[in-house]
């Protein structure tokens, strides 16, 4: 089947009452209310929005190459869609409303993603609509995609990382869109989850490798992790693996990923703190690495050896294309005029481009050549973070503040520092209409995001 006749089908599929492909299965998606227990016990459950029940939606796996198909039907009340973050997709796969694709509709609408996944590595889906009100009400998930030969270790676990602004009823602050909290660091919560729950342990076996995948799907919040007593490997960012290396701290903004090897090399029933210190006048403790009392199933480890790298076109330096793009406005900056602008607090090139969830009227930013090598010096002009996503694509970090970085690094998402920039490089390979935006999702809904076009 063709392209134009897969898409005509697909779009019969997704307004199709009663379709079969809704049975249950694990490559299922069904969006609803729900309620579950963030706080733990004791606590009173809180009134989430989840995929298939859950907080976080139920993980998807899959291996390198293969096509899958995931069916979604909206059960809420609102418009929706799903975006596979960081995943190399065709364009109307990749769940931006009215760009890629129409909303899945409210009260039971049905949608039929295909895609291959030409890349392994740790990837996560959530909604491009409604942002940031859906995401912060518990609609995301991990999308795993194994190597054909993935590397020896004894478990492969998942920490999903999210924050929730919650009162002491277990109530979620519906405040959505704040002008202080979109003007400055965007809604910090003051509940922090992994996997859907305040955990005080996380418990592991003496001896044990665990490849443990990091995900922040926090709509503002950074996370910079460390592990007291340990020295994790980071093995790949944002999936695409790194040369391995001791990372004191692990930093993340909001959508970046990690693959970790932890070595479990302490002494049987010793604890050991994980704890947050991106915010150094807040740092936390995430969790305690709780240590059976068991004997070590291994009194050594082998050198954790690389990750086979992802097929990602290599740009060509010498002869890439280069543009400038900054970011600015917010809090201490140059705000948009609010007569001409009200609520866009930020600016992509001096423009704040407003989150009408419908970007086929925007002028795209760029217009790239299909093929074609591009260099992006990206300028933070502001006094805040921000993790700047493209969609589509993977991009080689090449500087931050005119340093080159220092060990090759292929993301899809770039933490930009106060006042700072850095340079990235890719192939537009993927042709479409491609959202380039600040994933600080109260930064991006007032005003931080453009379209990239690619023909």
């Amino acid at each position: 089947m063709d392209r134009r006749a897969f898409l005509a089908t697909g779009a019969a599929i997704a307004v199709a009452p009663g379709c079969s492909f809704l049975q249950p299965t694990a490559r299922n998606l069904r969006t609803a209310q729900a309620r579950q227990s963030l706080a733990g016990a004791g606590h009173p459950d809180t009134a989430v929005w989840a995929y298939n029940g859950v907080v976080p939606g139920t993980e998807l796996r899959f291996r390198q190459g293969e096509r899958v198909r995931i069916a979604v039907e909206n059960a809420l009340g609102v418009d929706t869609t799903v975006h596979w973050h960081g995943i190399r997709l065709p364009n109307a796969m990749d769940g931006v409303p009215h760009l890629t694709q129409p909303p899945i509709a409210a009260n039971g609408g049905r949608f039929l993603y295909e895609f291959e996944l030409p890349d392994a590595g740790t990837y996560w889906y959530h909604p491009h609509l409604g942002n940031p009100e859906q995401v912060s009400r518990g609609l995301y998930g991990a999308l795993i995609v194994e190597e054909r030969e993935p590397p020896a270790v004894d478990r492969d676990v998942v920490w999903v990382l999210s924050d929730w602004e919650l009162d002491r009823h277990g109530r979620l602050d519906e405040e959505f869109t704040s002008p202080m909290a979109a003007s400055h660091d965007g809604r910090i919560g003051n509940t922090v989850t992994v996997n859907g729950m305040v955990r005080d342990t996380f418990a592991v076996q003496p001896g044990e490798r665990i490849r443990l995948r990091l995900i922040n799907a926090a709509s503002a919040r950074i996370c910079g992790l460390v592990f007291e007593g340990h020295a994790p490997t980071v093995v790949a960012l944002d999936g695409h693996p790194v040369a391995p290396h001791a990372a004191p701290r692990v930093v993340l903004g909001p959508g970046m990923r990690a693959d970790l090897m932890l070595d479990c090399t302490a002494k049987p029933g010793s604890q050991h703190r994980v704890i947050d210190s991106f915010y150094r006048q807040n740092a936390y403790e995430l969790l305690k690495l709780q240590y059976r009392d068991d004997k070590p199933v291994r009194e050594s480890f082998r050198p954790v050896q690389a990750l086979r790298a992802n097929p990602v076109a290599r740009p060509d330096l010498a002869k890439a294309e280069r543009h400038r793009i900054v970011f600015g406005g917010g809090a201490m900056g140059r705000v948009p005029d609010q007569a001409r602008h009200k609520g866009m607090f930020w600016t992509v090139n001096g423009q704040p481009m407003a989150d009408d969830h419908d970007h086929r009227h925007h002028p795209p930013l760029l217009a790239l050549a299909l093929r074609k090598s591009y260099v992006l010096e990206l300028v933070n002009d502001t006094a805040w973070h921000h993790p700047i996503h493209l969609h589509g694509h993977a991009f080689r970090v090449l500087t931050h503040n005119g340093k080159p970085v220092e060990r090759e690094q292929w993301s899809d998402t770039v933490l930009l520092d106060p006042k700072s920039r850095a340079e990235i490089a890719f192939v537009a390979d993927n042709p479409g209409g491609w959202m380039l935006h600040c994933h600080v999702l109260e930064h991006q809904a007032s005003g931080m995001m453009a379209v990239v076009h690619v023909a």
